[in-house]
């Protein structure tokens, strides 16, 4: 009998120990990953209108263009993706940055947090600098350099010049918020399993499979000549290049590929797209500096599939 007891207390205090192991990572981590770095025209905001039109179940998933990864940390939180997850930009900055939080978080965490108590105005050019020097930096350091220049530079813009270099001032925060790390944490592990690559949109066509899932939120199409920003790389993204991205876009519906697409809502892209009846999505939009100065701004949303039953719609072209 005080054998038996002692088997049921044992066997008690592994299920104590499980309970404790969970509930201390609950405390460590968010229940839910999310994007790690300030984006412009990140779609956090916008999931609760995108999530009736994702597709049911998701064979292969595709992001051409992944900037801040929203959608990608949303579906990876549903559980709507498998183990082949393949994301794309053709920023090289922001493919090292996912690939070090993938497989270098701790190395990353213990650079932000130097960096963190280094922050200063001399310090933030300094690091700013960096793209225009001639020494070699590790893929952690120049990881953690974006990350750092994102959360205190103007307005957490990332814009460079026709030289690839990085050209935001320093942004007014009393005390940045430099560093997560339960938010990098989560993030890594949404990360593991997946292909990073810096690619082109225009050779994506050279993954697909029928069946596969593409997401594509590429730079948008200015709505007025004075909000015209596409300089997230050194090359521009221009109406040629959305015009290119349509061509895909019917494409991969012709292969039998479920598409996402979203854009700004202007005569160009409502005619691109016609065919496949894009819809307004309405999005909260920063105006001008001031963090208080936002506005409705209507956007759209294209699918070539019925959501139900995820049935790609017929096309002639």
């Amino acid at each position: 009998m005080a054998l038996t007891t002692l088997i049921i207390t044992a066997n008690q205090l592994k299920v104590c120990q499980k309970l404790n192991n969970q509930q201390m990572n609950k405390n460590v981590f968010p229940q839910k990953a999310k994007p790690f770095l300030k984006w412009a025209g990140g779609k956090q905001q916008l999931l609760s209108q995108y999530d009736p039109f994702f597709p049911a179940k998701v064979n292969r998933y595709f992001e051409p263009f992944v900037g801040g990864g929203a959608v990608f940390f949303h579906l990876w939180n549903k559980n709507l993706l498998n183990d082949e997850i393949s994301l794309f930009d053709n920023n090289q900055e922001l493919i090292n940055v996912y690939r070090i939080v993938r497989d270098e978080i701790n190395k990353l965490i213990e650079c932000l947090s130097d960096y963190k108590g280094k922050h200063s105005k001399q310090f933030y050019y300094e690091i700013r600098f960096r793209d225009r020097d001639e020494k070699k930096y590790s893929d952690v350091e120049r990881a953690a350099r974006t990350i750092y220049l994102n959360k205190t530079c103007y307005n957490g813009l990332y814009r460079v010049n026709s030289k690839g270099q990085f050209n935001v001032p320093m942004g007014s925060y009393k005390n940045p918020q430099i560093i997560y790390p339960d938010i990098l944490r989560t993030a890594s592990t949404a990360l593991k399993k997946t292909s990073l690559e810096t690619l082109d949109f225009v050779n994506i066509v050279d993954y697909a499979k029928p069946g596969d899932f593409f997401y594509f939120d590429p730079p948008y199409h200015p709505v007025s000549k004075t909000a015209n920003f596409t300089s997230y790389t050194a090359g521009n993204f221009n109406e040629n290049d959305q015009k290119k991205l349509a061509e895909i876009f019917f494409f991969l519906t012709k292969m039998g590929c479920l598409c996402m697409l979203s854009n700004s809502h202007t005569p160009l892209i409502d005619e691109l797209y016609k065919t496949f009846k894009p819809m307004p999505i309405l999005a909260n939009r920063a105006i001008n500096s001031d963090a208080n100065g936002r506005v409705g701004v209507k956007e759209l949303l294209v699918i070539n599939y019925n959501p139900k039953n995820s049935k790609i719609v017929n096309i002639k072209r």
